[in-house]
């Protein structure tokens, strides 16, 4: 057919293409089928079918329609449909979803390619047909739109050229699926009501398997997504039964799908101990800024108007003068109406300009409604509507975003209006991303106040879903179906449902024979059980929801002193943790030891120690003999730690007594082993207060005092590192300045291990004799040093040094299993009272001795004013557990442990042979060091470090090493630096080039505005137009208006 036989069609005004870039806003395809539904509703319809029909000849195999009730079209509103972007809703004070005249085309092309709709309206039947396929085997390239109308009654065509309703009718005939005008009236006949709209959608859309998108075989009451599986998704993702039940905050429209009624909620109404917070903020202005300046705009353009009335009233009153005929009154009095009508809509929207720039300034107001789901509660979040209509859900906030159990199972409800924040044209964003991000923080600052006041947390998590039959450790698992916990749960969420009549919601008195009951999609509130309620007339009961305040935490001088002295005293744990000491239990844990052990203490880190000591509340040690303290100087003894040998305990039972164990000369050794001394770093005054502090306490509470240090230094590892490697570089320098004697070969090798965190200390046999004089008074001391938390669940025994003749102690005597049984709380999940509230947390570390056990829990969530840690007593009143420990809460982890019994015991380090591996593990991990940070083009291979001995790695050249890395790493970061000075120049560059493009299309738009100005002018001489404002109004007016 000849293109010339459609110039006098109806036709919008683009390209063919658009049709497609148009529809692919819809990423979400319940998004597009929600448009229609949409326009439904806008329609004032009462009910919308959504069914499907098959016809195996179309693509997909079958066609989706969309029929309403509604107020329907006749042929002039109808030509609106075809114009992208025209839409009569449009308004500020507008409770309409649509505003863009532009659903109906982009969600139904999303669906499929052509759709055609039939509507009626008073006495007319149009028909529209809007056609991919048509344009594609026409060749066309603007959009052409078929839109023939008939009388209702006589069903005569309503048309003036009979040769356009020809063309228009043959076109539906040939690319549709109704053949004739005897099918399209078929259609019109499905139409029951006075009026109202049917929109069928064909040759759908299809994935890359060839099936549809849209799966309608799998339930047959439903319309699923093709293709998305059961578990993982949320059900209003996958099925658009569900989708619809939430879609509008208040419904008030029944919705069939496929012949079923969807059983739509009000989810206020659906939540447990639901809570309004009612929130003002002056933040939202993009939305108000953008009417004010569009009513800036028409007032200025009204005035113009105006003005120029009065003008021509004022000459023709100069021109007319003393003359009084009929006619020159008649005419003076029409230019004088003018004038003054003008005039008064000039000041008409001077007034609605002021109302919105006072509008501008005044905060918004906006309802949050907070509830817990406690029929599923997986599926919690915010959900935001915007003008009824659902925008956004599931969207975590505030503490839920930290993944606890706090706030889980909350959902919040907010309705937002057009004039705080507008949704994108697909209506599944916002379209100022940082207004909404704003509105999301309110809500999670709410959120949290509605978890407080709803004293959940207080009571117990664990404890309030279980009342509820949630029972399975797992959070996603659904609840219990024993009658118990139906009834439960019915008891506390009244049922709400809708009239199929009036539309008004009904409140459902609780009856313990309705728990299962089923309602018939027909119901009326004939068949309500509240006499108050059962008839349609009465009026529609408002939900009592309580409202809550926001109660921000304003921190007094108290508060303020107290959260100060918080945070000094978590310094002073910080600096404290610097010193910890802990002793050697086997060659594992040596291979656990940090790599930052410095050799010499620093004076800061000295006075750092002394001030932390005096914070932490142990009990002092008791004051040196006066043997000891008059002992003279000995090297080796005060200032760095030296090794006995130390034998394996024996089997017998060692004797309690301290004095009878020193008096005992020492067994010889049956076999003498040549022992390497090691050079070791002289503790610091922190760990040797802790030794001393050690030395008059017994192995088992030395062991749960080591311990309670490693728990403390476990929390606060991470935060120590970038200090502790500041610390150990001054440490070193001093170190090397205070030295005194030379070193031998193996000494010096022992010390470089030192620094690396790898010692274990052992005195030769030579020393041996020396060192009875002193150590015949001591008590047997662990060796201190600095080491990273070890395993609490395998707990070796510690190396300890002896002095002769000392007996070793009967592993009986050692309370080593209660410390095990102590350090198996870790992971415990619990609560904790602060400030007379229960707030959920975890183990994660113990500390223990004789009196009592503390356990360091950290809190899943609390305000900001509090911290996020704190320390307890185990069994006091201010702590409780939120699931005592079973198999069920256990993890695999902690199952596997309390099946296989205690953990095996590491090998002993006091064996012969122990000091050669060592050794060579601290040799094997200096020769991965080299290889690992090797600079190129050293002078000395590569290759030749593996083979290297123990006494060549002592001589190795480390500063020329060093020297080398840093000034190749030097070079690396300069040229990276030239790479980007390169970049920022040609940025700069471009930038200027750009800068010199706009301001030359700055001047040709100027030039071209003075053109079109002079253009005018010789039109109309009267235009008088000075700024390009004035320009663009009055070219926007000429468009509108047709002139």
């Amino acid at each position: 057919m000849a293109y010339s036989n459609y110039c006098n069609l109806s036709r919008a005004q683009l390209t063919f293409e658009y049709l497609h870039t148009n529809s692919t806003t819809h990423e979400f395809l319940f998004g597009a089928l929600a448009e229609l539904v949409d326009n439904s509703r806008d329609a004032n319809a009462t009910r919308i079918d959504i069914y499907t029909e098959k016809r195996q000849e179309m693509r997909g195999g079958y066609m989706l329609c969309f029929l309403d009730d509604g107020i329907g079209m006749n042929p002039d509103e109808s030509t609106h449909v075809i114009q992208f972007g025209k839409s009569n809703k449009r308004s500020p004070e507008s409770t309409q979803i649509g505003q863009y005249g532009n659903g109906l085309k982009s969600g139904s092309m999303r669906i499929g390619k052509d759709f055609i709709l039939f509507t009626k309206k008073e006495n007319t039947l149009t028909c529209l047909f809007m056609s991919r396929t048509f344009h594609e085997e026409e060749g066309l390239d603007e959009v052409i739109v078929p839109l023939p109308s008939w009388d209702l009654k006589t069903k005569e065509p309503l048309t003036s050229d009979p040769e356009k309703y020809a063309i228009e009718t043959e076109l539906i005939y040939k690319y549709s699926p109704f053949k004739n005008q005897e099918q399209l009236m078929e259609q019109f006949n499905k139409i029951e009501s006075s009026s109202g709209t049917l929109v069928i959608i064909y040759n759908l859309k299809l994935m890359d398997n060839r099936e549809p998108e849209l799966d309608v075989e799998t339930d047959h009451q439903d319309i699923l997504m093709a293709g998305t599986p059961v578990e993982g998704v949320k059900p209003e993702r996958r099925s658009f039964r569900a989708y619809a039940a939430v879609l509008y905050i208040d419904p008030r429209m029944r919705i069939f799908i496929q012949g079923h009624k969807v059983r739509t909620k009000r989810l206020s109404c659906c939540l447990y101990k639901p809570r309004v917070y009612k929130y003002t903020s002056t933040r939202f202005k993009t939305r108000a800024e953008q009417e004010v300046k569009k009513a800036d705009h028409l007032a200025k353009i009204a005035e113009e108007k105006a003005r120029e009335a009065e003008s021509k009233q004022m000459a023709l009153e100069a021109r007319l003068g003393d003359d009084l005929s009929k006619d020159s009154r008649a005419i003076l009095r029409k230019v004088q109406d003018s004038a003054m009508m003008l005039r008064r809509d000039c000041d008409m929207k001077k007034r609605v300009l002021e109302a919105k720039q006072k509008a501008l300034k005044e905060p918004k107001e906006l309802n949050f409604i907070f509830g817990v789901n406690i029929e599923q509660r997986d599926l919690d979040g915010m959900f935001v509507y915007n003008c009824s209509r659902l925008i956004k859900m599931y969207e975590k906030t505030g503490p839920q975003l930290e993944g606890g159990m706090a706030c889980g199972g909350v959902v919040g409800v907010v309705d937002v209006p057009y004039l705080i924040v507008e949704p994108t044209h697909n209506k599944q964003d916002f379209a100022d991303a940082k207004e909404y991000r704003h509105l999301l923080r309110s809500m999670g600052e709410h959120l949290a106040q509605y978890w407080k006041d709803s004293n959940i947390a207080q009571k117990g998590i664990v404890k309030f879903w279980d009342e509820f039959g949630y029972l399975s450790a797992s959070w996603s698992a659904p609840p219990s179906s024993e009658p118990r916990y139906k009834r439960r749960r019915a008891m506390e969420i009244p049922l709400t449902i809708q009239c199929d009549k009036c539309l008004k919601w009904r409140t459902l008195p609780f009856q313990m024979d309705a728990v299962d009951k089923r309602y018939p999609d027909s119901w009326v509130c004939l068949m309500n059980p509240d006499s108050s309620q059962d008839r349609c007339d009465a009026s529609e009961q408002k939900q009592n929801v309580p409202c809550g305040v926001l109660k921000k935490d304003k921190q007094t001088a108290e508060d303020k002193q107290k959260e100060l002295a918080e945070k000094i005293k978590q310094q002073q744990g910080k600096l404290d943790a610097l010193q910890k000491t802990s002793t050697v239990k086997s060659v594992a844990d040596v291979k656990k030891l940090p790599l930052d052990v410095s050799m010499k203490p620093t004076e800061g880190s000295s006075q750092a120690t002394r001030s932390s000591e005096r914070s932490i509340t142990r009990p002092r040690s008791p004051p040196l003999p006066a043997h000891l303290k008059s002992a003279p100087p000995y090297r080796a003894a005060s200032q760095r730690p030296t090794r006995a040998p130390v034998t394996p305990p024996p089997a017998a039972k060692a004797e309690p007594s301290r004095s009878r164990g020193a008096a005992k000369p020492p067994p010889p050794p049956a076999k003498p082993v040549a022992k390497a001394t090691a050079k070791t770093p002289a503790p610091s005054r922190g760990s040797r207060t802790l030794a001393k502090a050690l030395a008059g306490k017994p192995s088992g509470q030395r062991k749960r005092m080591i311990d309670q240090e490693d728990s403390e230094e476990e929390e606060e590892e991470e935060e120590e590192e970038e200090e502790e490697e500041e610390e150990e570089e001054e440490v070193e320098e001093k170190a090397a300045e205070s030295e005194e004697e030379p070193q031998t070969k193996k000494s010096k090798m022992a010390a470089a291990s030192g620094n690396r965190g790898k010692v274990l200390e052992k005195a030769s046999s030579a020393k041996r004799g020396k060192l009875d004089e002193v150590k015949t008074q001591e008590k047997r001391v662990s060796t201190p040093i600095r080491q990273t938390p070890t395993t609490p669940t395998a707990t070796p025994k510690p190396i300890s040094i002896k002095p002769h003749g000392a007996k070793a102690k009967s592993p009986q005597d050692d309370p080593e299993n209660d410390t095990k049984n102590t350090q198996k709380d870790k992971g415990l999940l619990v609560e904790v009272r602060v400030n007379k509230e229960w707030y959920t947390g975890k183990v994660i570390a113990v500390e223990a001795n004789k009196q009592s056990v503390r356990w360091k829990v950290k809190f899943d969530y609390v305000p900001r004013s509090t911290p996020k840690d704190r320390w307890v007593f185990k069994g006091s009143d201010d702590v409780r557990l939120m699931r005592p420990p079973s198999p069920i809460t256990q993890t695999p982890d902690t199952q596997q442990e309390s099946e296989k019994g205690p953990a095996p015991m590491e090998p002993d380090t006091t064996q012969p042979g122990t000091s050669r591996e060592v050794t060579d593990s601290l040799v094997t991990m200096l020769r991965t060091m080299l290889r690992y940070f090797f600079p190129p083009a050293f002078r000395i291979p590569k290759d030749d470090v593996n083979s290297m001995t123990a006494e060549e790695l002592v001589a190795f050249p480390l500063k020329e090493y060093f020297q080398q890395y840093e000034s190749g790493l030097q070079s690396l970061c300069n040229s990276y630096q030239s790479r980007a000075d390169a970049r920022a120049k040609a940025v700069e560059e471009k930038s200027n080039s750009n800068e010199v493009k706009l301001k030359e299309a700055d001047e040709k738009l100027q030039k071209l505005r003075t053109n079109i100005v002079a253009l005018l002018q010789k039109v109309q001489e009267d235009i008088d137009i000075n700024t390009d404002d004035e320009l663009d109004a009055y070219i926007e007016d000429l468009l509108t208006k047709g002139d």
